[in-house]
Order: structure tokens, then C-alpha cells, then sequence
């Protein structure tokens, strides 16, 4: 038996955060019913994969919530329901009558998950934008992980779990709004304390931390323990510093440096190409 066995979870979230937590949620062994706008996820077209990877064990309901008769649909399902999550602008959850879908519905519990709160809660945002507030990009570089998104996601689930935990200690469902610029935030506070970033203690001061190229690619080396550092140092017969690291790790394969590694047992791992496809 899963953790979640007979709660049922309605979803009305599309791009990541919402759907993340959702099959999260089904992992644990809820029924999740995702109700998808005529147009459907547009994750399903921009990452056709994972969103099939997402949704697989849910159920598809398509549903115009502009239609009064639709929106009665969904209000039938919402009874059956122990949890809603939703990720759109408070303005369009007044609209659709959901701000305050708990207290219409005894045993439901809302997660709500929104871009920014209180005065700034309509203000539009995406992961970009959220990173770009709290300092985790790089430009000009794309992000390579949507971070806000991930972390609302875990928020997301947290928060589920928490409502679905104080509806069984009062018999009332719970409202818990997840904010992903706080997500953003927290996520930047490495970069604040001066943990990550040029010349920071993850972000290069260390040489026995760091990216390496090798004779065919590159390693990530995290010998940042005293004694993964002395052991990295002793094997590879160097002195604490960049450049020799730099020497010697190009003059070996990938493949070379990974069964060292795990020969004298020290965290190093070679770097996928995202552009291969993992068998």
C-alpha cells in the first residue's frame, strides 16, 4: 500500500511546477485527474516526452472552464476531491470562482501555486524571470535547470502533504499558496553567502572542486573533504592546484579518470552530453 492510497487530487496546472508535483503526488499513490484547457499543456508540445513521463499514471479530462457547463463538470469532480492544485494568476482563480474552491468544498484541500504574493500577485513571471531576480543566471546563458520551477514543485508537494495532514487533524481542507519567486529566492541564497559564483568556494577557489577536460571530454571532480582531496592529490602525484590538475586530466580519457575514481573511491563523474540519448 502507498502512502497516498484513496486520495483523489484534481489538477488544473500546465507547464512544469503543477504537473511536477502532481505526478509526484501519483507516486505516492493518489488518483490524479488532470483537467487540461481544449488547447491542452503546453508542455505537451514543447517536451512531448516528459510530459507523457509526467501524466502517465493520470487521467486526461479536457474541460473550456469559460463554459458555464464545463465548469459545472469540474465542480462535480471537485466534490469527489481531496486536493485541487492550480498554477495561474489569482485574478484568473477569482474569475473561475476556484480562490475559494476550499471553503465551497468541506473536504478539499488547494494548493495554490503562484509567480509572486501579496501586492505583486498578478505580476507575470516564468523561471526565467524568477532566476534572473535572485542572481542564479549567467548571462548571456539560458539556465540549463529550471530551478524555481523545481523547487515549487517539492514546495508544491510539501505543502499537499501538510493540508492533507491537518484536514485529517480538524476535518477542514486547508489552503497553502507556493510562491516560486521564494523558490527563486532561496535557491539565489548560495549565491548571496558567496558559496557558488566566480572565485567562491563551489565556483572554482577549489582546485580539487571543479570541471576538468579530458582527452575526450570532461569529469566533474567534487573532492572537497579533506580526505577525497588528499587521495585525488596522491593518486594523480600533483600539488594542490588548477594547473596542474588541468595537465594531467587531459591526458587521459573520460572513461580512464571514472575507473580511477572509483578505484580510490573519490566523487568524479564525467559529464553527459545532454545531446546523447540515455539507453
Amino acid at each position: 500500500m502507498k502512502f497516498l492510497d484513496g486520495i483523489r487530487v484534481v489538477t488544473l496546472a500546465v507547464n512544469l511546477p503543477g504537473p511536477i508535483a502532481a505526478a509526484r503526488l501519483a507516486k505516492l499513490g493518489a488518483t490524479v485527474i488532470k483537467i487540461e484547457p481544449p488547447n491542452g499543456d503546453p508542455l505537451a508540445s514543447l517536451a512531448p516526452r516528459w510530459y507523457a513521463e509526467l501524466t502517465g499514471q493520470q487521467e486526461i479530462v479536457t474541460l473550456d472552464l469559460r463554459r458555464e457547463s464545463d465548469r459545472a463538470v469540474l465542480a462535480v469532480r471537485l466534490t469527489e476531491a481531496d486536493l485541487l492544485i492550480t498554477s495561474m494568476r489569482p485574478s484568473a482563480l477569482r474569475r473561475l470562482h476556484l480562490r475559494s474552491a476550499h471553503e465551497k468544498h468541506s473536504n478539499l484541500s488547494h494548493v495554490e501555486i503562484v509567480g509572486h504574493d501579496e501586492e505583486l500577485e498578478d505580476v507575470p513571471g516564468h523561471d526565467l524571470t524568477y532566476q534572473a531576480a535572485h542572481g542564479t543566471l549567467q548571462p548571456p546563458l539560458m539556465p540549463t535547470v529550471p530551478v524555481a520551477d523545481l523547487l515549487g514543485a517539492e514546495r508544491a508537494v510539501s505543502a499537499a502533504l501538510l493540508a492533507l495532514r491537518a484536514k485529517d487533524d480538524t476535518g477542514i481542507g486547508q489552503h497553502h499558496r507556493v510562491v516560486l519567486d521564494h523558490a527563486a529566492a532561496d535557491a539565489g541564497a548560495a549565491v548571496r553567502h558567496h558559496l557558488v559564483g566566480e572565485g567562491a568556494p563551489l565556483g572554482g577557489a577549489i582546485p580539487t572542486y571543479g570541471i576538468y577536460a579530458t582527452a575526450d571530454g570532461y569529469v566533474a571532480l567534487g573532492a572537497l573533504e579533506p580526505h577525497f582531496r588528499r587521495r585525488t592529490l596522491d593518486a594523480l602525484v600533483v600539488a594542490d592546484s588548477r594547473e596542474q590538475l588541468e595537465r594531467v586530466f587531459a591526458t587521459e580519457s573520460t572513461a580512464h579518470w571514472q575507473a580511477l575514481a572509483v578505484q580510490i573511491d573519490i566523487p568524479l563523474v564525467g559529464i553527459r552530453d545532454p545531446t546523447v540519448e540515455v539507453a
